[in-house]
């Protein structure tokens, strides 16, 4: 099952890139082959029909939560409609309300690692999909520019500092029973320093890696 799941979302960008179609539908397609395989294994060794369900697809769907799935959703709207708000640009031209906001931003801070490493402690706040998914509005680098690395360490590690920075720190604090205060009291500064460490580290050999 694990194989499958990996193999599943490995295999949607592929399916992307082959066919062109949307990526919910290699999703869907992935989630379909994942629940025949659910209905054709054997767990146990007395694996019974009354036990059945209890490895099935349609519980582990059960017990999803919803409100989550439907955050992200309503972030990723928001930020595409954002993205699609015409604004005037410095140098006249219209653009995208996003684009507009980090035009201000390399004016405000002229330094784009110090705006990056600030999108790390916002992260931490709000989440690192929706900031992400914004910054993929705000610049127009190319794919393979020093500049993503960065944004996808940033926001990544940084969303770390505080257990609601990230969809697996909220999963925890339900399933684990984590406190946020007993996070931040003990955990936060040991994330700050590593992510802060990794910022250098990163900024110090990106000449090196990316010419």
């Amino acid at each position: 099952m694990l194989i499958a799941g990996v193999g599943g979302l490995v295999f949607v960008p592929i399916f992307k890139s082959i066919t062109h179609l949307p990526p919910y539908v290699g999703m869907m397609l992935a989630l379909g082959t994942v629940w025949l395989i659910s209905e054709y294994i054997h767990p146990e060794e007395d694996f019974t029909e009354e036990r059945k369900h209890l490895y099935s697809a349609h519980t582990a769907l059960s017990r999803i939560e919803l409100s989550s799935i439907l955050f992200f959703l309503g972030i990723l709207v928001a930020v595409s409609a954002l993205e699609s708000v015409a604004v005037t640009g410095s140098d006249g031209q219209v653009v995208g309300l996003l684009r507009y906001l980090a035009e201000g931003l390399d004016k405000l801070v002229p330094n784009q690692n110090i705006v990056i490493i600030i999108i790390g402690f916002l992260s931490a706040i709000i989440d690192n999909v929706p900031l992400v998914a914004a910054t993929m509005g705000m610049y127009t680098d190319p794919m393979d520019a020093e500049l993503w690395h960065f944004i996808a360490f940033s926001a990544g590690t940084g969303g770390s500092m505080l257990i609601i920075g990230s969809a697996a720190g909220v999963a925890a604090m339900g399933m684990e029973r984590i406190d946020f205060i007993w996070y931040f009291k003990n955990i936060a500064w040991l994330a700050f320093l590593g992510f802060i460490s990794g910022c250098l580290v990163f900024i110090a050999i990106a000449p090196y890696l990316h010419g």
